[in-house]
C-alpha cells in the first residue's frame, strides 16, 4: 500500500540554494556528458522527497554514475516519469507558468526538442526565478534565458511503501 506523502518545497529550495553554484560530491557532475541541468534538478526533487524509485529503466533513481536511471539526468525521460509515475516518489503534472511554484521545474526547448531542465526557486512581480546546473545560476531570471518553448512540471507529492 502506498503512501501521499508532502513534497518538502522548502527543502528542495535550500539544496538548490546550496549546490546551485557548486556540487555535491556524492553526485557525478554531468558537465562533459551533455551537461549536469536535469541532474541537479533530480537533487533538488530528491532533498524534497527523499524517495527514488528503482523501477529497471522507467524510474527515477542514483547510486553512481553509471547505476541510474535514465530519467535522473535526461531532460524528456525526467518529464515522462515526473508525470507518468503512479508508483513510488515524486509525481507531477504539466502546468503552465501560472500553475508553477517555487520547488517546481520549467523545462526549455526549441524546435528539436526539450534541452533543459531549470528549477524555480522565486515567483516575484510576476517574474519566475531559477537555479540551474551547466551553466550555474542561481535567481537567474527565467525571460533571460533563450529558448522557443518551455513546459512546467508542478510537483503534486510524493509516495512511499
Amino acid at each position: 500500500m502506498l503512501k501521499e506523502m508532502e513534497y518538502r518545497r522548502e527543502a528542495a529550495l535550500q539544496y538548490a540554494k546550496q549546490w546551485a553554484l557548486g556540487r555535491n560530491p556524492r553526485y557525478y557532475n554531468f558537465e562533459e556528458l551533455g551537461g549536469d541541468c536535469t541532474n541537479f534538478a533530480s537533487q533538488c526533487i530528491y532533498a524534497g522527497s527523499g524517495v527514488m524509485n528503482y523501477t529497471p529503466v522507467t524510474g527515477w533513481y542514483y547510486n553512481s554514475s553509471s547505476d541510474r536511471s535514465p530519467s535522473w539526468t535526461g531532460v524528456q525521460y525526467l518529464y515522462n516519469f515526473l508525470t507518468g509515475n503512479k508508483s513510488v516518489g515524486p509525481y507531477a503534472a504539466a502546468t503552465d507558468a501560472a500553475g508553477a511554484v517555487p520547488g517546481d521545474i520549467v523545462q526549455l526547448g526549441n524546435q528539436n526538442g526539450y534541452y533543459h531542465s531549470p528549477v524555480i526557486v522565486a515567483v516575484e512581480g510576476g517574474r519566475i526565478y531559477v537555479a540551474a546546473h551547466t551553466y550555474d545560476a542561481y535567481m537567474r531570471p527565467l525571460d533571460t534565458y533563450i529558448y522557443q518553448k518551455s513546459r512546467f512540471l508542478h510537483i503534486i507529492g510524493v509516495r512511499s511503501w
